[in-house]
């Protein structure tokens, strides 16, 4: 990100520094060039002036994005205490933290991120008094930590472990295979797989790809015609077996599941981010042809796992909570289906089984509940857990006795614990110890009336014992959408936050799915804007509250919650005083063009539809940026590697704001280069500098000096 000023820069940058005295100087924006494109959207006009950015490739579009770099980079390095927050930041982080640990045969298998590495490693160890041993270290792979490694799948007789590496923040995988008792990496490599697995079945697995992109559109050209192949371990991939294709419908994920005795494999079906429908195989008679088995895509359908020739399934149909049903795959008609754990008030998040038992994960207003089951729905206990919080990761092998599962909190940092089936006793496994005293902050839960009397949770996190007498920076945050569920996690940089007598906000806006399905629909398609006057509601809470001020009130979110920033700040610009937006869809009326941004026409609609392109005009961040109007505080967050919600969103967006901001704030773009969708797979040194620019902007926009930083 930080990079020197071009020549051609010099006289622009030289005005910019005569105008850096303080944050309240109106700023003169590097100049985008307008073009003349303009489209009809069912009678009605719209412009798009900037629709040359889309082409990120083009030399135009990469001096422009050097014009703005170094144009932001310019503001930022002013900013008096950003090295103190630099290196208060790096101190916080300087420990060793522990995730995601999980239970193969005599091994366990976990990551550790020491210190400030740039990626986590994954561990293995033979027994829970083993020895460590590195399997995989991501930052071997390159030299900037810009290759980061996702484990895909176990073998059934425990031998090997599927893995791919994503480069530069990409979601293109390229997958591997490792022996796990050696820790030898075979010779077998997948190329052009994208949010897929392995899925174990005899001397290889079924996995999902697509054909390779032309060169020069890897980043932006739609994702179609994914197909499913067998691959054979030793083979080369040209010789993978093609299982599963639809000539019919470009536009359709689909992913391949076997159970753990191998005797079934299902094959998931979806449009978009929601919506299944599940095919499946009898492996285990040698059947050749796929049967319907769920008819898609009105619901969602999970396979827990088989219980012989019947299967436990999650599911929201019949149950917009989720419940856990048995159904026959011979006959699997609703009229048949056996409710295992009817459904209940609260969410079921997810559903899994291990040694026998089967584990409900619960949400109760945004936080984990796990309870223990038999298999034929039988309760038998709650699993117990440390506090209020987020715990995930229970389940296993039929024949496993233990596993193990994370736990973390606002104020309780990531900590791994093994839970023991026989006893229903947890134990801490692998610890994170932070840098900070957590003891002195705490969280609170409140209750706020939306626009329409809905009763929105907001979880709340602070210094204990302050005053609310409005003088508090806060930073407002949420991502209310894709039925995806914000519950507690800790996070080393909000600590900055705390340190400086501030407070961290974040709302469970309708459109997420704390609720279940009754509240994401609430919060989608043509029911958006509730999810935007949820947020709203959240701010005027907080000022009248006296939490903070409109002046002290900053607003973030990432990829649907940074479309959720977009649409309040042009919706309630006098609201806030500052606005990070990163990654977001900005542009509603064309983000089913690109990668895989049709998908989500599942969950927005799409322009291309007269019963959805008026409702999208109407919040589209990009497309309402008015003239004459005085914005917050601007820093819109982008990298050039992400092709999950292309930086022409962001481009589009910045430029306009640039020719239309009124008032003094800023309104800039950070751009980060060899990176991808927001902090996934992101190296450690580019979240920090990312992080540190983030705090710097917003408190030097309030006014704030960071205390004791040195």
């Amino acid at each position: 990100m930080r990079t020197k000023p071009s020549f051609l820069l010099f006289i622009a940058l030289a005005l910019f520094f005569s105008q850096c005295k303080s944050p309240a100087t109106r700023l003169t924006y590097p100049e985008t060039k307008k073009g003349t494109q303009t489209d009809n959207y069912f009678g009605t006009a719209v412009a798009d002036p900037y629709r040359w950015l889309e082409n990120d490739t083009s030399a135009e579009t990469k001096a422009w994005v050097k014009t703005e770099q170094d144009f932001t980079e310019a503001y930022l390095s002013k900013i008096p205490f950003r090295e103190q927050i630099k290196n208060r930041y790096k101190e916080l982080l300087n420990y060793d933290k522990y995730f995601g640990a999980f239970k193969v045969g005599d091994y366990m298998i976990y990551t550790k991120q020491e210190g400030l590495q740039n990626q986590s490693v994954y561990y293995i160890q033979k027994g829970l008094g083993g020895e460590p041993k590195v399997l995989i270290d991501p930052n071997k792979l390159s030299g900037d930590g810009s290759v980061s490694v996702a484990l895909d799948g176990v073998s059934n007789d425990k031998k090997y472990i599927a893995y791919h590496i994503n480069k530069g923040g990409s979601d293109w995988q390229t997958m591997f295979i490792m022996e796990i008792a050696t820790q030898k990496k075979l010779d077998d490599q997948l190329d052009w797989l994208k949010f897929g697995g392995a899925a174990w079945q005899g001397s290889g697995f079924y996995y999902s790809r697509y054909d390779k992109p032309a060169p020069g559109t890897e980043l932006s050209a739609k994702s179609e015609f994914q197909k499913i192949y067998y691959h054979k371990l030793g083979d080369n991939q040209a010789q993978d077996a093609l299982v599963f294709e639809d000539k019919a419908h470009a536009q359709m994920f689909f992913s391949p599941q076997v159970t753990e005795d191998e005797r079934y494999l299902f094959i998931y079906k979806s449009p978009g981010t929601d919506g299944t429908e599940i095919i499946c195989r009898n492996l285990a008679k040698g059947e050749k042809d796929f049967r319907l088995l769920f008819k898609g895509f009105e619901f969602n359908y999970s396979v827990i796992n088989n219980l012989g020739d019947q299967l436990l399934v999650n599911t929201n149909d019949g149950a917009g909570n989720y419940r856990v049903i048995q159904v026959d795959p011979n006959n699997p008609q609703k009229t048949l289906w056996k409710e295992i754990i009817p459904e209940k008030p609260e969410k079921l998040e997810s559903a899994a089984t291990l040694g026998g038992k089967l584990y409900a994960s619960y949400l109760k207003d945004a936080s984990t509940k796990i309870y223990q089951y038999k298999t034929d729905g039988t309760f038998e206990h709650e699993v117990p857990l440390p506090a209020i919080g987020s715990a995930s990761g229970i389940g296993g092998f039929n024949n496993d006795t233990y596993s193990f599962y994370d736990f973390s909190s606002f104020t309780y940092p990531p900590c791994i614990y093994r839970y023991d089936i026989a006893t229903g006793k947890s134990e801490v496994f692998k610890k994170s110890t932070p840098k900070a005293n957590v003891d002195d902050f705490e969280t609170e839960q409140v209750f706020y009336p939306s626009k329409d009397g809905t009763k929105i949770p907001m979880f709340l996190v602070h210094k204990k014992g302050i005053k609310l007498d409005g003088s508090h920076p806060a930073l407002l945050y949420a991502y209310g959408g894709f039925s995806v569920s914000s519950t507690p996690y800790f996070s080393n940089s909000k600590i900055i936050l705390y340190e400086n007598d501030g407070v961290f906000a974040m709302p469970n806006i309708r459109g997420g799915g704390e609720y279940g399905e009754k509240w994401h629909k609430g919060g989608n398609l043509l029911n958006k804007q509730n999810g935007f006057d949820d947020f709203i509601a959240a701010a005027e809470y907080l000022v009248d509250k006296k939490y903070t001020s409109k002046d002290k009130l900053a607003i973030n979110g990432g990829s649907n919650g940074g479309l959720l920033i977009g649409a309040v700040m042009t919706q309630r610009p006098d609201l806030f005083k500052v606005a990070i937006p990163e990654v977001g869809v900005m542009d509603m009326l064309r983000f089913q063009k690109f990668t895989v941004g049709w998908g989500w026409a599942i969950e927005y609609g799409s322009s291309d539809s007269l019963k959805y392109f008026p409702a999208l005009y109407k919040y589209s961040p990009l497309h309402n940026i008015k003239d004459g109007v005085a914005y917050p505080a601007t820093l819109v967050a982008t990298a050039d590697h992400d092709d999950r919600v292309v930086p022409a969103h962001s481009f589009k967006f910045i430029a306009t704001l640039q020719a239309k901001q009124t008032g003094p704030n800023p309104v800039l773009i950070r751009i980060e280069i060899n990176q991808g969708h927001g902090a996934s797979g992101a190296s450690l040194s580019k979240i920090i500098e990312s992080e540190t620019d983030k705090w710097s902007f917003m408190f030097y926009n309030m006014g704030v000096e960071p205390k004791g930083y040195k």
